[in-house]
């Protein structure tokens, strides 16, 4: 007889990051809204309009404008997920076919240990910086209530 033990929390969120990713490349709204805890928010840097998005219905549905004005297809390149806390880092391409063009990055992940569902995405791309701004940081995160280090050390 099989030994089923319960899958572990880091295949879990490994698994939900891959239906996440499915549920983007499908363009389903209901899989993309199961991902993520109501009130979940995607950070990401300056440049898009109406960020951060908060919600999981407004995530569902800015990623669904993505595939129908962009073209867009998304790929996980690599996952990898803490051991000992609720969150993951992924690397991944995002590819747009309508102006032939790819953007890779990375993201951090933040889950609901109760519901096992997304609560928070942070994006960092591998692009050139704003020139036009101090410091290239995401927008409307709380890296002073997170405990980031807001100077160099010197």
């Amino acid at each position: 007889m099989a030994d089923h033990k319960p899958a572990s929390h880091t295949e879990r969120y490994a698994a939900l990051i891959r239906r996440y990713f499915d549920a983007c490349n499908e363009v389903d709204y209901d899989k993309l809204v199961s991902c993520f805890t109501p009130n979940a928010v995607h950070y990401f840097l300056a440049g898009l309009p109406d960020i951060p998005w908060r919600g999981a219905d407004v995530i569902a549905r800015k990623w669904q404008w993505c595939v129908a004005e962009l073209g867009s297809q998304w790929t996980i390149e690599k996952i990898l997920v803490s051991h000992d806390s609720h969150e993951a880092m992924i690397e991944w391409t995002h590819w747009k076919s309508k102006p032939g063009t790819a953007l890779w990055g990375d993201e951090w992940y933040v889950f609901d240990p109760d519901t096992c569902h997304i609560k928070e995405i942070r994006a960092y791309y591998a692009s050139p910086a704003d020139k036009s701004v101090a410091i290239n940081e995401l927008v409307n995160f709380d890296y002073t209530g997170r405990g980031y280090n807001l100077k160099a050390r010197s």
